[in-house]
């Protein structure tokens, strides 16, 4: 076997995949964000009284869990514009966006819900005894709490989405897979093309890490 490490070196000092790590990143950033707000709204749904709101949220994780995400990717690509006549038809990103999204917020669902139940029932008591309203229970007792809890498994999670935008390749999304696949089919050098590919998700993930240490211990020291 023989690497060429020249090429390598020359392809991953290469602009090629400043763009593309661009979009996969941003992408990453939107489909968190949505992702979180969605799994903000059914993590405290699983937890209302109401039954069929339960319900509702039990079906969201099963089908958002329970099918694999490059599944959701094409159906929000090429089976919605079937299903609903070309009412809606989506673009590459848009589509990849709703998709990631969506998806995980079934995720950030479980992550909000065992937060929010890791907070000892009794804050919430002695908030009722001090007389103050049930919002304020929320925003100033028990979320602050429960937000220490989450952001572990919430890096987590945004790593693993970062990895996963790399399925967008297949509804033409010119992330860094994409380029690498683009690269390879024409030159042929799949192991020094997708070492570059590797290296360049390994550097996003280290250095969201060290972003995520950094607010861990801003947060930790505010708890302190």
């Amino acid at each position: 076997m023989h690497f060429d490490f020249h090429y390598f070196f020359e392809l991953l000092l290469s602009r090629q995949f400043f763009e593309p790590a661009w979009i996969a990143v941003w992408i990453t950033v939107l489909a968190m964000v949505c992702g979180i707000l969605i799994g903000t709204v059914a993590g405290l749904g699983a937890e209302s009284r109401y039954a069929p709101i339960r319900m509702l949220v039990k079906a969201y994780l099963l089908i958002f869990r329970g099918t694999p995400v490059l599944v959701q990717v094409i159906f929000w690509y090429d089976a919605l514009p079937e299903v609903t006549n070309n009412a809606i038809n989506l673009s590459p990103i848009a589509a990849g966006l709703v998709a990631l999204s969506v998806n995980e917020g079934a995720y950030m669902t479980e992550v909000v819900r065992s937060a929010l139940a890791s907070v000892d029932r009794g804050q919430r008591e002695a908030a009722a005894a001090l007389g103050l309203h049930s919002h304020t229970t929320f925003f100033r007792v028990i979320a602050p709490q429960a937000m220490r809890v989450a952001l572990p498994p919430t890096g987590n999670q945004i790593i693993s989405l970062l990895k996963n935008t790399s399925l967008l390749f297949t509804i033409a999304v010119t992330e860094i897979f994409a380029t690498g696949t683009n690269i390879y089919s024409v030159n042929f050098k799949y192991f020094e093309v997708l070492a570059v590919v590797s290296v360049w998700y390994v550097g996003l993930s280290a250095l969201y890490g060290q972003i995520q240490k950094r607010v861990e211990r801003s947060v930790s020291k505010g708890s302190a």
